[in-house]
């Protein structure tokens, strides 16, 4: 049984949850923080301060390390504010003490704390000892933060490139490693070696004798053998990873990184089987590098938490991800964009997400990165995007340059979503003779490229009335296909008696269970890339969408096992499941016969 909650709030965007831990944590509820901008952090920072009338401090861009110095500084008035709330809600009188009772409410009826709370005070009511067992019960939820690996740029001063230290995402690791907070990073988007190994420089990222660590890791992981490699690279510098986070390849929000087919299910199964292998071999590892750095070793081997985020949606399938699966955690992301009290999303973009439906929530291509992106049709952002095509003068004029990776036209990387690279690399197209559909396509897909690093930012400025003069007022949002289920606005406790099955909020019926939801959508994308290889025709491709058919083959098998097998579980919804897993296999048969049939590989009687 749990001593608190059961959820945590991953992620959202760059501002949607810029400020959620003020909002939350006191409840006990873990979220985390984008540390992609700085500046959006700076401004933040400010309007609070101004707010809260705390004395404040700017720190300019002409001040040296003004990055991670911008960052330290949010995080630690984060944390400030956080931990006051937090004891003005355990010292409150009962009398006044409404916060007490909602801490304890929202609470999953099975948290211990919560059992406890309520023996405590059904018996007697001695105000003093309550007190004293509030203090020394009562826990914060953790301010966590979030660095994208690969969001790591070159940064320049007077023209000469800075040490490396001073890149994007060293400087934000930096900016979170010197801040008083006692929580962890979530690294995510995948392996970056030069950060990795930089995190050694940071003493609070490694236990003390008991254990302990300030600074915790949390890897987002999309298979477990890429969590294998990722921790024992770790563990060889005595870092431990703390928790990973198992995140759905395309049924979730934000970037999309699809697996070669791997489905959730049976990923989640391959931790839950391998769990203790996994703590003792990175384990064993660690404390060799420990001993090797002269640094203090643990008296008892390290916990380690398993998480999993992407398409949950309701509170038998939360239950049954921790049920089944031993999973520590569940993440629900997308649908807390529609509570206010939990996020910070504008008004208009909060009510297109309301009416969202399955065909306005789309896998687009419009990240200046390059990786599948989930985003919603009709933001402001991309009719912004698209007046200026039709005016034609397509792209952004890149007002904070995060997202600048692509050296294929200049020395310094710029951005494939700014007018500079737009303009080139139309200018290149012209040049292509090609016939008017091609060059139509080809076009189309250099313009579809949106300022991202800017629009996932604007909400929070609107929401706070805000300058937008810089980053004009296009918002990105980018929630996962769940997004369609959940159609009005909820407060921070009905969301929350909806994860815990006290309440349900989701008014349709046709609501697909999260695991066929995502096989649906990895059918989908299969389909396109085979329609996407029409053109290239090339052997490795089709070995690789052969390969990428038999994994979700193998899936549908497990699924079709687990369901069958399933007792006092998803009884109303068991039957039309098992339908679904069928036509899905038909449907996988069908694609595995014109991947045969468009390749040079023979074609021999396999069916899934």
């Amino acid at each position: 049984m749990s001593k608190k909650h059961t959820f945590h709030i991953p992620v959202m965007g760059i501002g949607f949850t810029i400020d959620t831990p003020l909002k939350v944590s006191q409840y006990g509820i873990d979220s985390a923080v984008s540390l992609v901008d700085d500046t959006l952090l700076e401004k933040l920072r400010k309007m609070y301060s101004e707010k809260f009338e705390i004395p404040f401090q700017e720190i300019s861009e002409k001040i040296d390390d003004f990055r991670a110095k911008r960052i330290t500084s949010y995080l630690n008035f984060l944390n400030d504010q956080v931990e006051k709330k937090f004891e003005e809600l355990k010292n409150a009188t009962f009398e006044k003490g409404n916060e007490i009772k909602e801490y304890f409410n929202m609470l999953p009826d099975s948290s211990t704390l919560k059992q406890e709370f309520n023996s405590l005070t059904e018996k007697y009511f001695n105000l003093t000892e309550i007190k004293n067992w509030l203090k020394n019960n009562l826990s914060l939820g953790s301010i966590d933060v979030n660095i994208m690996t690969k969001i790591d740029k070159d940064n320049y001063s007077n023209n000469e490139k800075l040490p490396i230290e001073y890149n994007d995402a060293h400087a934000a690791l930096r900016g979170f490693a010197n801040s008083e907070l006692n929580s962890s990073v979530v690294l995510s988007a995948g392996m970056n070696p030069r950060l990795y190994s930089y995190i050694e420089q940071f003493k609070d990222f490694f236990p003390d004798e008991s254990g302990e660590i300030k600074k915790k890791i949390i890897l987002k992981v999309s298979d477990y053998r890429s969590a294998l490699i990722q921790g024992k690279f770790l563990a060889k510098k005595g870092l431990w990873v703390s928790e990973y986070r198992i995140e759905s390849g395309l049924n979730c929000g934000g970037h999309a990184f699809a697996t070669d087919g791997y489905l959730m299910g049976p990923i989640l199964a391959e931790f839950k089987e391998n769990r203790k292998e996994l703590i003792k071999s990175v384990h064993d590892i660690l404390i060799t590098a420990l001993s090797q750095k002269n640094l203090q070793i643990p008296k008892t081997v390290l916990p380690l938490k398993i998480t999993a985020q992407g398409g949950v949606g309701t509170a038998e399938e939360h239950q049954f991800l921790i049920d089944h699966y031993q999973i520590d955690s569940v993440g629900w992301g997308t649908p807390f964009l529609l509570v206010p009290e939990a996020t910070t999303v504008d008004d208009y973009t909060l009510n297109e997400l309301i009416d969202s439906r399955e065909n306005d929530l789309y896998l687009s291509n419009i990240s200046p990165l390059g990786v599948p992106f989930n985003s919603l049709k009709g933001n402001t952002k991309d009719i912004e995007k698209l007046s200026l095509v039709e005016k034609g003068i397509p792209g952004s004029t890149c007002p904070k340059k995060y997202l600048v990776s692509n050296k294929e036209f200049t020395e310094k990387p710029i951005c494939t979503a700014s007018i500079r690279y737009q303009r080139l690399k139309i200018k290149e197209l012209e040049n292509e003779g090609l016939s008017h559909d091609e060059y139509q396509v080809k076009y189309d897909s250099i313009v579809d490229k949106s300022c991202i690093c800017v629009g996932l930012g604007t909400s929070a400025l609107l929401v706070n009335k805000l300058d937008t003069t810089i980053e004009g007022e296009g918002v990105s949002v980018c929630p996962g296909p769940n997004m369609a289920y959940f159609s009005k606005i909820s407060s921070l406790k009905e969301m929350i008696d909806h994860i815990y099955g006290r309440a349900n909020i989701i008014t349709r019926t046709d609501r697909p269970n999260m695991f066929l939801k995502e096989l649906k959508i990895y059918i989908d994308y299969l389909k396109n890339k085979i329609d996407e290889s029409k053109v290239s025709k090339t052997d490795k491709q089709h070995k690789y969408l052969l390969t990428f058919a038999d994994n979700l083959k193998e899936g549908i098998n497990y699924y079709s096992g687990l369901f069958s097998e399933l007792k006092d579980k998803f009884e109303d919804t068991k039957l039309s499941i098992l339908v679904d897993l069928d036509e899905c296999r038909t449907a996988l048969n069908i694609l595995k016969l014109k991947i045969y049939k468009q390749s040079l590989i023979p074609v021999v009687a396999q069916t899934a």
